[in-house]
């Protein structure tokens, strides 16, 4: 049996036990979704956001993608963002990243021929390691340099978020979502916090929007 053949398998034994335990369960998750939460997470495959916060279909909206980026020009993650904020209305907004991450480490080496796509996705990942390359070369291990920068790059990413006009708008209108940084660790299967903001920080002056009356903009 194929691994595609197997997962199908997998998924009826799933629903059938589902049905098995709550009849009425895909009858009541067919009416609406109504997460509390937005996950944006990288799109390894050893980093399943729901398993590993033990969450039920239902409770989390998510979007992965390499190195769990937030990129100002990306219509996709910001269509996303926009979505949860304004019609399902999530509370938090969490950013995940995780050590040993593939795209952080291909970051931090020269630009690979094979992947020219690929390396214009990361070219955003480069420039958090530009920023930070004196701390980050400091470092002993390749190891340790590449974990480092899956911090600091997740904490980028929540600062990103804060410079959109989507949170900003949400944030003077109904002070939620607080913004969550969070790393996850493969090794051990636990999530550490490495930063939160929320409504009551203040956004750095050359990312804030202008606020205007709509008398003005008439």
């Amino acid at each position: 049996m194929q691994i595609f053949e197997q997962f199908l398998e997998q998924n009826k034994r799933w629903a059938e036990r589902i049905k098995g335990d709550n009849p009425g369960y895909f009858q009541q998750m067919a009416k609406q979704q109504k997460p509390e939460m937005l996950w944006i997470g990288c799109s390894d495959s050893r980093v399943p956001a729901e398993i590993v916060v033990n969450a039920q279909p239902g409770e989390m909206f998510i979007h992965r993608n390499i190195a769990n980026q937030v990129i100002a020009t990306d219509f996709n993650c910001l269509s996303v963002i926009q979505y949860a904020i304004n019609t399902l209305e999530v509370k938090h907004i969490v950013v995940c990243g995780h050590y040993n991450c593939g795209g952080i480490k291909a970051a931090l080496n020269q630009q690979n021929s094979d992947l020219v796509l690929t390396n214009k996705w990361l070219m955003h990942v480069k420039n958090v390691y530009r920023l930070h390359q004196k701390e980050i070369d400091s470092l002993e291990t390749g190891e340790q340099r590449t974990n480092k920068l899956v911090e600091l790059n997740v904490i980028e990413q929540v600062h990103a978020l804060s410079h959109t006009s989507i949170i900003q708008e949400a944030w003077d209108k109904q002070t939620a979502p607080t913004i969550h940084g969070w790393v996850y660790d493969v090794s051990s299967g636990l999530l550490n916090t490495l930063i939160s903001l929320s409504h009551l920080d203040e956004v750095h002056p050359i990312y804030r929007y202008e606020s205007v009356s709509a008398e003005a903009q008439l």
